[in-house]
């Protein structure tokens, strides 16, 4: 068995860092959908503007908001404004398609990547 990356979402922006609240991180409902996070999943979050990097949990937020916001501690580690990747990894022994997408900089879908299924290439987002 292996740890395998299935879900990601790249160049996302934190649009929110609470330091008052008690932890995880806040990700927008329909982006949540699109790679397959499950609200509580372990994820880990890599920032491209600081080169932090963190294990928290997901809370859902509204959809279509666009939010991505660091909670607790994490919010000492990665700041609003930065530029980040979130990913979910399985542990499985079998081979996974992960569902990446690519995000603009007020978090909306712009296009899948090219580990994504072939499948939801089609669908339409927008």
């Amino acid at each position: 068995m292996r740890w395998i990356m299935r879900s990601k979402i790249h160049k996302a922006v934190v649009t929110e860092a609470n330091l008052n609240y008690v932890g995880s991180i806040t990700i927008d409902r329909d982006l949540i959908d699109l790679v397959g996070l499950r609200k509580g999943e372990k994820v880990q979050i890599v920032s491209n503007t600081s080169g932090s990097r963190l294990e928290t949990y997901v809370i859902e937020g509204p959809r279509g908001s666009g939010a991505i916001c660091m909670n607790g501690a994490a919010a000492h580690l990665i700041k609003e404004g930065e530029e980040i990747i979130i990913m979910g990894y399985e542990l499985t022994d079998q081979e996974i398609k992960p569902q990446t997408i690519l995000v603009d900089e007020k978090n909306k879908f712009v296009q899948w990547l090219e580990e994504s299924y072939e499948l939801n290439r089609d669908m339409n987002f927008n």
